[in-house]
């Protein structure tokens, strides 16, 4: 997130709670089986907790989570436990409070530890997930990884993305996931490469006597592309198969106008059947005027 912040959507340009439950319904209609409510903070929004409980009675819905910058979470945990969120995604780019503060630009480092804390406390499963970026938080990589030691905690790493917002320059990939292995392996050469659960999106790790585990994401490198099996909705209601695409179809638009439920479900399909072979090809789609530098704030995480 920008120091200054972002130019606010109107909310007429957001999709409404009543609209992302009837997406969300007709996609698992259709098959999808998990859905992960996504941040930056998803709290922002209020009364989250009557969509995220809502979700969660949907027949066919097997696992709800979210993805969430932790500062505004603490509160719901107790919730969000009730309803069957088992597995929260918490971003954490350091253990360092003065480097979380240069790198968020906002003092709420012990907001975020105690939502962590709240998670673990009601066995709520917790992937921290961590963007590794030159110059700026390197030196956190071990302790990050010296995490699961005692924590029950999954750390993944992720290869830092062009996506950094209008006027913010992406100097390239200085960290990419063979770097970040060969940093943690220095310190723990005892570690041991998992089976990777399928259509997985990172390479995972556990040094023995640790509690937790550790994930390595090629987000930029994009090695796990040919396997990638999943979908996003902005909140505009764009539809991204891809990370790095511009958005393939407007689904709020869609909606608004009046489409029934077949008719889009035939788009849907359409488009998931069109995606591309992977996100380099994504990214080439796009229009030259088009690059993907868009922040992940106004993605999502």
């Amino acid at each position: 997130m920008p120091e200054e912040g972002l130019n606010w959507l109107s909310r007429k340009e957001l999709m409404t709670y009543e609209e992302m439950l009837q997406s969300c319904a007709l996609l698992v209609n259709m098959g999808i089986e998990k859905i992960r409510i996504t941040g930056g903070e998803p709290f922002v929004r209020k009364d989250l907790m009557q969509l995220l409980t809502a979700l969660s009675a949907l027949p066919g819905l097997n696992e709800l989570t979210l993805t969430t910058n932790g500062v505004l979470t603490a509160p719901y945990v107790p919730e969000l436990k009730r309803i069957g969120v088992t597995s929260v995604n918490l971003s954490l780019d350091t253990l360092d409070a003065n480097r979380f503060f240069s790198i968020t630009k906002r003092d709420e480092f012990s907001k975020v530890m105690e939502t962590m804390e709240q998670l673990l406390k009601h066995d709520i499963e917790v992937k921290i997930n961590a963007v590794v970026m030159d110059g700026k938080n390197t030196q956190d990589i071990i302790p990050l990884v010296e995490l699961t030691k005692d924590l029950p905690v999954s750390v993944r790493f992720i290869e830092e993305m062009p996506f950094n917002g209008d006027g913010h320059v992406y100097g390239g990939l200085k960290w990419d996931y063979v770097r970040i292995l060969d940093e943690i392996t220095g310190k723990f050469p005892s570690i041991k490469k998992l089976k990777d659960a399928a259509y997985s999106t990172s390479y995972n790790y556990h040094i023995p006597g640790h509690k937790g585990s550790i994930g390595i994401i090629a987000a930029y490198s994009r090695t796990f592309c040919g396997t990638c099996n999943r979908i996003r909705i902005t909140p505009q209601g764009e539809l991204k198969t891809c990370l790095y695409d511009g958005g393939v179809l407007n689904i709020k638009d869609l909606m608004r106008s009046g489409i029934n439920d077949n008719d889009l479900q035939a788009k849907l399909l359409d488009a998931f059947g069109s995606r591309p072979k992977d996100g380099w090809e994504a990214e080439h789609n796009r229009s030259i005027n088009d690059p993907a530098h868009e922040s992940m704030a106004t993605i999502g995480g």
